[in-house]
């Protein structure tokens, strides 16, 4: 998945990626500063490899947000809060995966609207990674209603469409 993504970007990781990682790490299992950061060179096959002067601030900024937890071991756990962060852009991802699934459907109009809807998407999802509490619980509900009901829509033009294509004629 990773290695699959870097691939396509290149060394250029986008503002709030290393967070959201490293929070995706810690839901699987609790780990060291080290430990992520040899598993996030793992993963890329050595494409990027975070330093030390990234991680251990930024876990340490995880640990003052309270989305993450240090045990006596130095290893670090993600917290209710951190799970609730990481629920919340994961189904975030996915409306915005289907909403894209359907308008590469439509061709070139629907890739130009994609890579506009990225971008869109890119700059809220770092602001909502950045500082989740600056964002509150019922501004992301309202967010997540509309990025639905806009879902919905397309969903129902999509219908429209391929039941107009798909009628036979009967002679």
């Amino acid at each position: 998945m990773i290695s699959e993504w870097l691939a396509r970007v290149g060394s250029a990781i986008p503002r709030g990626f290393s967070r959201h990682y490293i929070l995706t790490l810690l839901k699987e299992k609790p780990m060291t500063g080290k430990e992520i950061i040899d598993k996030a060179t793992a993963q890329t096959e050595g494409r990027w490899k975070p330093s030390p002067g990234l991680i251990y601030p930024l876990l340490g900024r995880l640990l003052d947000d309270g989305l993450v937890v240090e045990d006596d071991n130095s290893r670090y756990s993600i917290t209710k809060k951190g799970l609730s962060i990481i629920g919340d852009l994961e189904t975030l991802n996915g409306v915005v995966q289907k909403q894209l699934d359907v308008m590469l459907r439509v061709g070139t109009i629907g890739k130009a609207l994609a890579t506009d809807l990225i971008d869109r998407v890119i700059t809220i999802g770092t602001a909502i990674s950045s500082n989740p509490d600056a964002i509150s619980r019922e501004d992301r509900s309202k967010y997540r209603q509309f990025l639905q009901s806009e879902l919905k829509k397309l969903d129902e033009q999509e219908s429209k469409h391929k039941s107009r294509t798909e009628k036979v004629d009967v002679e």
